[in-house]
């Protein structure tokens, strides 16, 4: 089969290979998917570029855990029904597996192939695993929202925007945080009932104004480095911060008092280990909102697998305006 791989860490264009490999067969309990499009996340780019030290687990890996496609093959165990049916792919990495997406085929245990629901493009199918899982767990992994006032930081981004929209459609009175009237009005088209520019407004004061100086229940955060005085200003006492990245900077300014003058929660989320629960509720929740049309992956560019490294450097430059997708057999 024709794939992506990469043998050492470092640049996309010095590391990145391509080629035929070994076609993967199932095994007990695993299915065996032909891939049509390969998701690309900031967790591979980083992986493949040996972010802060992050040594390769194999000697060869092919990169990405997100992906869509269709059901060719079953191991032992599985529903032979299952045989054509179109799912969307989360964790192909998962459990030490070296093989993901940016290949023509890919195995993964049964429960790892989701059902995608008819007329749902591949794009959007593998847009849902690492993005639609991380932003529902850190939406609703400390509680129903139902009521409550959320803000999201960074609104517009590939996880921010489904979180903008898992919070509206689960109930919650929505604040996002963009960089301009573009990304503006991505998160009104989510759901959120107000906006904040943070290159032009005080943040802090934006949401006091917003909220009648009452703040937030929860934050959904994506750099907790850069933002969480401004997180432990707006909250209210009891609340939660929920952050599943910290990319500007590994290494928190946390000051313990003001956190424990309101009783406030730092919820470190990892999109690749959500609790089974958790996992499960995402998985029902994201295929029933796309399933009525409720749910909206923003595209940014689809390149062809032998533009990986190219979809890589695009993700990496800060300049993706919605999710980066490889088509492999579209």
């Amino acid at each position: 089969m024709k794939a992506v791989w990469y043998e050492s860490t470092g640049s996309a264009r010095d590391v990145l290979r391509s080629g035929e490999v070994e076609t993967p067969g199932p095994g007990p309990g695993e299915v065996r998917v032909r891939v049509a499009a390969s998701g690309v996340n900031p967790s591979d780019t980083k992986k493949r570029g040996g972010w802060i030290g992050m040594e390769m687990a194999h000697p060869r890996v092919i990169p990405h855990s997100d992906g869509a496609g269709t059901v060719e093959a079953v191991g032992e165990g599985v529903d032979a029904g299952r045989i054509g049916e179109r799912v969307w792919v989360w964790n192909a990495q998962g459990g030490g597996r070296p093989f993901g997406t940016a290949a023509e085929f890919v195995v993964v245990p049964d429960g790892q192939a989701v059902r995608l629901p008819d007329g749902v493009p591949w794009s959007i199918g593998a847009g849902l695993g690492v993005p639609g899982c991380t932003a529902h767990y850190a939406v609703l992994g400390d509680g129903p929202v139902r009521g409550k006032r959320v803000l999201v930081q960074g609104g517009a981004g590939a996880v921010g925007h489904m979180a903008v929209q898992i919070a509206a459609l689960s109930g919650a009175e929505v604040i996002a945080t963009v960089s301009g009237a573009a990304k503006g009005a991505v998160a009104v088209g989510g759901g959120a009932r107000h906006v904040v520019d943070y290159r032009r407004d005080d943040v802090v004061e934006r949401v006091r104004e917003l909220t009648g100086g009452e703040g937030v229940d929860r934050v959904i955060e994506v750099d907790l480095a850069s933002n969480i005085e401004t997180d432990v200003e707006v909250l209210r006492p009891n609340g939660t911060v929920a952050s599943y990245s910290s990319t500007s900077g590994p290494e928190l300014p946390l000051s313990y008092y003001p956190l424990a003058f309101k009783d406030l929660r730092i919820h470190f989320v990892q999109g690749y280990l959500l609790p089974s629960a958790a996992r499960q509720a995402a998985i029902e929740d994201l295929t029933r909102w796309l399933s009525s049309l409720r749910l909206d992956v923003r595209i940014a560019k689809l390149f062809p697998l032998s533009g990986t490294a190219a979809a890589h450097e695009l993700l990496e430059s800060g300049l993706a305006d919605g999710k980066v997708v490889v088509m492999v057999n579209s």
